[in-house]
């Protein structure tokens, strides 16, 4: 190609290139400047209805990062879930709660908090033993105690037909109670802790409420083998006929009717710093109530919010029989606080369970033997230095005074203890192995309740009489002081050798101060 002619090629490609730089600035660029002004516009505008709308509403941004679904019943021990003092310490958390009431229906609750439904909740113990029996999982664990019941809840009858608990040993007995409910396990424990082995299969009549319990009893008899189970107020609406009685109460079974505040697995590994938030937010609230007029006050305005309208004598009696579980208190039962007189959370669940698998209150064990997967203490390892208040927290017992004579003359039969004979070789006050075994299993079950024991020894009737009654004495000296080295507090033990009745066995016989 000549000069002229590569020249000639450059020029036209050069003009080609003018023209569409040109064209580019005139043409695509103030087109594609003009989508980008319209696309921002319309953001502009989307912004500014968003805006408006949210005005019109009267809203703005949330003041909440947190937002828990909780379910829960009308309970009055729940009253300071409920209360304005534990929403105002959970909105200085940013931590909304949205509460559903699931009317006590334990199984939808579970089945809520596996599905996602719901983030949190309150249970019994015993509650949530079953249910996760039900469904062969724990979906859900433990990580703070709400209370326990002191005698909110108790077993009454007529005097006539039931003057103590071995009065129901047969097999027409009747429990009149509400399934899945408090009072089921009250009656459970009682079953399981008492010498009623001529109870039916079934002994139980379940009724809707505690309600229709106090219905079922006005429409008894009192020679009837009825036992009614229930609690305040209405526990005093049957107590103000003069025949009738408390045969026991749960203030006998300590840590046995115990609620706590679960989270659901899913949930706890997700948010622990929120589910921490919240059980603090919880323990400040309850330490403003801890005073038990501010707490009767409480319950009352809760119990007229919910349709249930209690009077300050019911209000109290139902404040007396339910223990609030303090901070200090959670920090014990939690292991975190060793040598203070309350049990472990692993034993209280472990007790449960030994009381529902007893009389089949559960067909299976869903912890298989591990109660330990049913509770997180990892809340409480966070709040060992946590105080709610200025005023200090104290650790409250549950072991029972010592009496003096009088008051052991006073003292009422409640039953006899659950536990297998007791023999002793003839003629002779020293234990075998296998007694040892027996007496071994007794102190387990006496941990758990909270009644004075009678050890009454006996012996042959052959031979000397005055003898005799010497053997009797010691053999149930022998088991008192066996007893004493398992721990069993010796204020709560009076053994004494009756007349030699020809058996060689001690029986035992569980005791209380009269109402």
């Amino acid at each position: 190609m000549s000069k002229g002619k590569l020249l000639a090629v450059c020029v036209v490609w050069l003009l080609l290139l003018g023209v569409g730089v040109l064209a580019w600035k005139l043409i695509f660029v103030p087109s594609r400047q003009d989508e980008q002004l319209r696309q921002q516009g319309e953001q502009q505008q989307q912004a500014e209805q968003q805006r408006l709308a949210r005005l019109k509403k009267g809203g703005s941004v949330s003041r909440y990062r947190h937002q828990v679904s909780f379910s829960l019943d009308s309970f009055s021990g729940y009253a300071v879930l409920r209360s304005e003092e534990f929403k105002r310490q959970l909105g200085s958390r940013n931590i909304r709660l949205d509460l559903h009431d699931d009317g006590a229906d334990y199984l939808a609750r579970i089945k809520a908090l596996k599905s996602g439904d719901a983030d949190m909740a309150v249970f019994t113990i015993d509650a949530l033993v079953k249910v996760c029996s039900q469904i062969n999982e724990l979906p859900a664990t433990i990580v703070a105690f709400i209370d326990e019941t002191v005698g909110a809840d108790a077993i009454v009858a007529y005097k006539q037909a039931v003057p103590d608990l071995d009065a129901l040993n047969r097999a027409e007995t009747r429990f009149v109670l509400t399934p899945n409910s408090p009072s089921e396990t009250l009656a459970r424990a009682v079953m399981s802790r008492f010498a009623l082995d001529q109870l039916s299969a079934q002994p139980f009549e379940e009724v809707n409420d505690a309600q229709a319990v106090l219905d079922r009893y006005r429409q008894g008899r009192a020679s009837d083998p009825v036992a009614y189970v229930l609690w305040e107020p209405f526990v005093s609406q049957i107590l103000e006929n003069p025949e009738t009685h408390v045969v026991v109460d749960s203030s006998g079974f300590p840590s046995t009717i115990v609620d706590v505040i679960v989270a659901a697995d899913d949930f706890w590994i997700k948010n622990p710093d929120v589910v921490k938030g919240l059980v603090e937010a919880y323990l400040r609230s309850l330490h403003r109530y801890r005073d038990r007029d501010a707490m009767v006050q409480l319950v009352t305005d809760d119990a007229t919010k919910s349709g249930s309208p209690l009077s300050a004598e019911q209000a109290g009696k139902l404040v007396d029989g339910i223990w609030w579980k303090n901070t200090q208190e959670n920090l014990a039962h939690m292991g975190f606080l060793p040598g203070k007189p309350l049990p472990h959370v692993e034993d209280m669940i472990a007790n449960i369970i030994d009381v529902l698998a007893t009389t089949g209150g559960v067909q299976n064990d869903p912890t298989q033997g591990n109660a330990s997967y049913l509770y997180t203490s990892e809340v409480f390892a966070e709040l060992q230095s946590f105080h709610p208040g200025d005023v200090p927290e104290q650790i409250r017992k549950i072991r029972l005074p010592a009496l003096d004579e009088e008051q052991w003359q006073r003292l009422t039969p409640v039953g006899t203890a659950r536990v297998p004979n007791l023999v002793f070789a003839p003629a002779t006050d020293r234990l075998t192995p296998s007694s040892q075994l027996v007496l071994d299993e007794l102190a387990v079950r006496l941990s758990t309740t909270r009644f004075y024991l009678l050890i009454q020894g006996n012996a042959s009737r052959r031979g000397d009489p005055e003898k005799n009654k010497e053997l009797a004495a010691r053999r149930a000296k022998a088991a008192e002081q066996y007893l004493n080295t398992k721990g069993v507090d010796g204020n709560r033990i009076r053994s004494f050798g009756a007349e030699p009745s020809g058996a060689r066995s001690v029986s035992f016989v569980l005791q209380q101060m009269p109402y």
